[in-house]
């Protein structure tokens, strides 16, 4: 292989691993649906992603990411991501309309599963969505490392709304360190490892509330 090749393909590996990067974006509106609002009602999603069969759901793992929506060319068909707002990876299976025209308007929206992807939950359901809708714009975690704390339970289950399980205080600054850990850097003074805490809203970044310790 000559020099010229093995330099542009060095420049190549250079390039995608930069692309690649983790990044935090900001002002994302961040909306909910389900079963009970999608188009037609149902669990039905435009993209097959993970062998899912067109089917939304998941518990918001990295291996097991929670379905959002958002405008085509948004993000990647299947990419996942992460959303500090609800400590859950989330991954790109659906086209939202609203979003769509938001992102027509320069606005970033993206809108997350919750619910049943049996069970139309109606009126309780979408009254569930608009509680965890939260009223300031989120930050996102593009490119995000796989071991990020998670919460994985649902967000929506047997007619009742779990809002406790948000973190509006949800600090996104730390969690593309150059360690790939959220909690390698503490950006709330007063709130990192060994503060003390009543629930997870006030502990920063991804740490969590044990035992009236953040940690």
């Amino acid at each position: 292989m000559n020099f010229t090749l093995r330099k542009g393909l060095a420049l190549l590996g250079l390039a995608s691993a930069v692309a690649a990067s983790c990044t935090v974006e900001t002002d994302y509106e961040i909306t909910f649906y389900g079963y009970p609002d999608n188009d037609p009602a149902s669990a039905e999603t435009a993209y097959n992603c993970g062998g899912r069969d067109y089917i939304a759901g998941g518990t918001g793992t990295y291996d097991d990411p929670l379905t959002f929506a958002t405008a085509p060319g948004e993000f990647e068909k299947c990419e996942i991501i992460y959303l500090p707002y609800l400590r859950k990876y989330l991954r790109l299976e659906d086209v939202c309309e609203q979003c769509t025209t938001d992102y027509k308007e320069g606005k970033h929206h993206i809108d997350v599963w919750t619910g049943s992807s049996t069970v139309n939950g109606g009126e309780t359901q979408i009254r569930c969505e608009d509680a965890l809708t939260p009223s300031a714009s989120q930050s996102v975690i593009v490119n995000p490392a796989s071991t990020y704390t998670v919460n994985a339970a649902a967000l929506f289950s047997d007619d009742t709304c779990h809002t406790s399980d948000t973190y509006s205080n949800a600090d996104a600054s730390s969690y593309c360190s150059s360690s790939g850990s959220s909690s390698s850097i503490c950006s709330w003074a007063g709130h990192c490892a060994g503060a003390s805490c009543e629930n997870e809203n006030d502990c920063s970044g991804s740490l969590t509330c044990v035992s009236g310790k953040c940690a």
